[in-house]
């Protein structure tokens, strides 16, 4: 049992509110605590890192299971991705989830265009507005749409890995015409990479429309360089800062990506000049234009490359994704995520050895993480971040049942600074709690936990609706009496008592530190 008092210099002062704040409601019913066995102090521990923390599911198909079986089915991907029908409903209402990519571009691109050759005038302004109003629009449907499936998904981990990729492979979703594909940047380049190889990752987000618009690569061209996807792919993607490339590499890595970019006409035969039509490469969106790339050789990390065309680019990123930096640099990002802020770097060393070993296969990296003691030794020392915080908060409060509405999630994380697809810079969203544990932060999270512990939100209102939200939930459920009660701090069962009602016995449970931290 949990026995580590709240350290009121660690921790926010919002929390300490919360915790002065609470009372122990008496005679609390526990007969599903009675009848179904306890999970132990560091089954829990690990279940919260597992996943976006607790829900009914998770926690009986943990029980039924056995972290071992559980574990493998989720590094398998056994689980699936199947969603409640009504949130899978929910999802395919979605116009950006049921339109193709290129049917988004070629309609914005033509809209653009019919746009362009109206006369000026307030109907060429009202044209420009709706168009841009729409693609807003569809932004939006692209970040509740990944939203929902982070808080029903049946294998959390999965949902927890395509978070992190999202991040580290960060892309500006309100970016142009990032707005129309960043939805399927995620189903399409991201979610069925999460727990494969990461080399796959990295070439499936290399030839996403979304990263290539985003770094500037679908102009890269020969005579007209530019370099910002190659340091960034670098930087940011595989090896990390300091890590022994230099200025001359990023140069050779942006010729090696010349001529990568996008074919938006899908029913247009590429225009190429037959001596290069065996170079040429299409994969959807994708196009990689010999027309346009530099043939010369490279010399990338000391190793030559013969100018030879898109084969080139893959052999770029087995070079680099082989570099034992990179599998430092990912091991290392992998356990501030799930372990601290400052892992242990033992098991850093332990998990870049099993990314060289593996050929960078990510599951194995993962269970190497989550079979390790250090895991569930760090347990209540993680600050979640917003994300995981809004999440985690209705996972619990409503504990599977479906909202009608996921708009209200996205305000919360936007007025809680960590918008999905909202990071303007390619560094993703910050890992530690430096970045989200300011006395604002707390205060919006604090809100946050009333609007849902209250019931006082929008998530079971259909958008656009005028009806009247539903009531609050009841925290004090089968779940929380198994599962959460039985490993709170002493200062947390002492102040749980002080509310006056279950909605402020919500809000303050919500708003702990035994909550916020995991």
């Amino acid at each position: 049992m949990r026995t580590r008092a709240w350290l009121p210099r660690r921790h926010p002062p919002l929390f300490a509110f919360a915790t002065l704040a609470l009372t122990l409601l008496a005679g609390a019913p526990a007969a599903w605590a009675r009848d179904n066995p306890t999970l132990t102090s560091e089954d829990i521990a690990w279940l919260r890192r597992d996943g976006f923390d607790l829900d009914s599911a998770s926690v009986a198909q943990y029980a039924a299971m056995g972290r071992s079986r559980y574990l493998d089915a989720q590094l398998d991907d056994r689980l699936g991705d199947a969603l409640p029908p009504a949130i899978s409903q929910l999802i395919q209402s979605y116009e950006v989830v049921n339109t193709p990519a290129d049917q988004l571009l070629t309609t914005f691109q033509t809209e653009q265009q019919r746009i362009k050759d109206m006369p000026d005038g307030d109907a060429k302004t009202e044209a420009k507005k709706a168009q841009q109003k729409h693609a807003g629009e569809l932004l939006q449907e692209s970040q509740q749409a990944e939203l929902l499936r982070a808080v029903y998904g049946a294998n959390q981990l999965k949902e927890q890995m395509v978070w992190f990729w999202l991040n580290h492979f960060s892309v500006y979703g309100a970016k142009g015409r990032v707005r129309l594909v960043i939805g399927h940047y995620a189903s399409d380049s991201i979610r069925p990479y999460a727990l494969g190889k990461f080399r796959d990752l990295v070439m499936a987000t290399l030839q996403s429309p979304a990263m290539l618009e985003f770094l500037d690569n679908a102009q890269n061209a020969n005579g007209h360089v530019n370099e910002n996807y190659a340091r960034e792919l670098m930087e940011l993607h595989t090896l990390g800062v300091n890590a022994g490339y230099t200025q001359q590499d990023v140069q050779q890595l942006a010729l090696i990506l010349t001529g990568a970019g996008l074919a938006l006409r899908q029913d247009r035969p590429p225009r190429v000049n037959p001596r290069y039509a065996n170079y040429y490469v299409r994969k959807g969106l994708f196009e990689f234009n010999p027309m346009r790339h530099d043939f010369s050789d490279k010399v990338l990390l000391g190793h030559t490359i013969k100018g030879s065309g898109f084969t080139e680019i893959e052999q770029a990123v087995d070079l680099i994704t082989h570099q034992p930096a990179c599998a430092h640099f990912i091991s290392l990002k992998l356990a501030r995520y799930f372990v601290a802020d400052e892992p242990p770097p033992e098991l850093v060393d332990r998990m870049a050895k099993t990314f060289l070993r593996t050929d960078g296969d990510i599951a194995k990296v993962l269970r190497t993480l989550f079979e390790s003691k250090e895991l569930v030794a760090a347990k209540g020392g993680k600050l979640k971040d917003p994300t995981q915080f809004v999440v985690s908060a209705v996972r619990l409060a409503y504990d599977g049942r479906p909202v009608v509405n996921a708009r209200p999630m996205l305000n919360w994380l936007n007025q809680l600074g960590e918008p999905l697809y909202g990071r303007l810079t390619p560094d993703g969203w910050p890992l530690d709690a430096t970045g989200w544990s300011s006395s604002g932060q707390m205060a919006k999270r604090f809100d946050i936990a009333r609007a849902i512990g209250t019931g006082t939100n929008r998530l079971f209102v259909p958008e656009g609706s005028q009806g009247v939200a539903p009531g609050f939930p009841m925290l004090t459920s089968k779940l929380y009496y198994a599962a959460i009660e039985p490993h709170l701090a002493p200062a947390t069962r002492d102040a749980l008592g002080k509310a006056a009602s279950q909605q402020e016995w919500n809000t303050f449970l919500l708003a702990s530190p035994d909550f916020n931290y995991r």
